[in-house]
């Protein structure tokens, strides 16, 4: 139940609101009379109901790229790729964070397909695994559109962090991929950013997305996708990818996959193994995968590669964590994608004299899909995850990407 007073808005509910008020009325007041500032007023309530906002240039040029702040793929000429940079959140500098658009825009009408990455800074796989699916691409060999956005948390990846640095009331870390859709007037840069980013880039061209992942620094993870496979458009595509695992599940709101669902666009997230590398045995699975998924909504021809049904794939619908009791360091007992019974022994944790301070066991059974990496921990750290078929013990939360 809200804790909100039955009054109206509480005091913080109450701050946040003037601030979107004042800001829109500053946004307002400081572009008056200008053709650009009319141009994202209709873009922005075009965005609001649904509609396309139209491609909108800034008059920019970056490294040879134009500049966008609202793109409609329809505009671009059909048959060729197009590289732009789309205008993001203003810095406190008045500088904007600007993020890259590769649009490869078929020759023929068909599916317009989204894939984006870098929602978290430290993700280089993914990022990787979505340039090299662009680059297989010809546009005059196409039907349809595929959009790449690779770059959508630029501040964070400028530090290969997965946070995005935020200064607006000090200096905080926040987790992007916990502000979808977002807000153009929020309370903070983030959630602008996501705001700006989702309304007038990212779901006027989508009939379907794909937001690549990999596992936070210090913490391992499988080649598994997660998506809900209750809704059959996002089942069919969850299954076309050569990976052992599959999380079934919706996860929690504020997530850019589910975003696009509740958009009404059928959408899921690959997690493509550790943060801060490139692990190209498992991006070649991924990109398998997503050519699988063009060719299953005609954008291009081919047979298609190998499926899940190849690799046996293991379904599971939640996902079960082993928290560190103790600090000192963690010693793995079992590897990833290794089967485990409920029960069974997976790591042991040592003090500094070498001593044992900690034995861990798993509460269920089912494949080992995630491994803390950094070899010290302290408590209350997840150790590893579980992936299972059963709904976890009450009060445990789904695998926090």
């Amino acid at each position: 139940m809200s804790g909100k007073s039955k009054k109206g808005l509480d005091r913080r509910d109450l701050l946040i609101a003037s601030i979107a008020t004042v800001g829109a009325a500053a946004t307002l007041a400081t572009h008056a009379g200008s053709v650009q500032a009319q141009d994202a007023a209709a873009s922005s309530a075009d965005a609001a109901s649904g509609g396309s906002p139209g491609t909108v240039y800034t008059g920019e040029m970056i490294q040879g790229k134009k500049v966008v702040s609202a793109l409609d793929a329809d505009d671009l000429e059909a048959g060729q790729k197009h590289h732009l940079y789309f205008q993001g959140v203003q810095m406190p500098t008045g500088q904007y964070w600007y993020v890259s658009v590769t649009v490869a825009k078929g020759a023929k009408p068909g599916k317009r397909v989204v894939m984006t990455s870098g929602v978290h800074g430290d993700e280089m796989s993914s990022m990787h695994t979505v340039q090299t699916v662009m680059n297989q691409l010809d546009p005059m060999q196409m039907s349809g559109t595929v959009m790449a956005v690779t770059d959508v948390s630029r501040p964070a990846i400028e530090g290969m962090q997965r946070r995005w640095p935020n200064f607006g009331r000090g200096s905080d870390l926040i987790d992007m991929n916990r502000e979808w859709p977002g807000n153009e007037n929020g309370a903070t840069a983030p959630s602008r950013h996501a705001g700006l980013l989702f309304n007038r880039l990212l779901r006027p061209n989508a009939d379907t997305a794909i937001d690549f992942h990999t596992g936070t620094s210090g913490f391992d993870v499988t080649a598994f996708n997660i998506g809900g496979m209750d809704v059959p458009e996002i089942k069919a595509m969850l299954e076309l990818y050569p990976v052992g695992q599959i999380f079934d599940s919706h996860v929690y709101p504020g997530v850019l996959h589910n975003a696009f669902v509740d958009a009404g666009i059928p959408a899921f997230c690959p997690e493509i193994g550790a943060a801060r590398v490139l692990d190209l045995e498992m991006i070649s699975l991924f990109v398998e995968g997503t050519m699988n998924v063009l060719k299953h909504h005609g954008i291009i021809a081919g047979p298609m590669g190998r499926t899940g049904k190849d690799v046996s794939v293991f379904i599971g619908n939640s996902a079960f964590p082993i928290l560190a009791t103790e600090g000192g360091i963690v010693e793995h007992l079992v590897k990833l994608n290794d089967k485990v019974e409920a029960g069974q022994k997976v790591a042991i944790q040592r003090n500094s004299f070498g001593e044992v301070v900690a034995e861990y066991t798993s509460g269920v059974s089912g494949e080992v899909t995630g491994q803390r990496s950094d070899a010290m921990s302290e408590p209350a750290n997840p150790l590893v995850f579980i992936l299972f078929h059963k709904p976890p013990p009450e009060g445990v939360e789904a695998y926090p990407e």
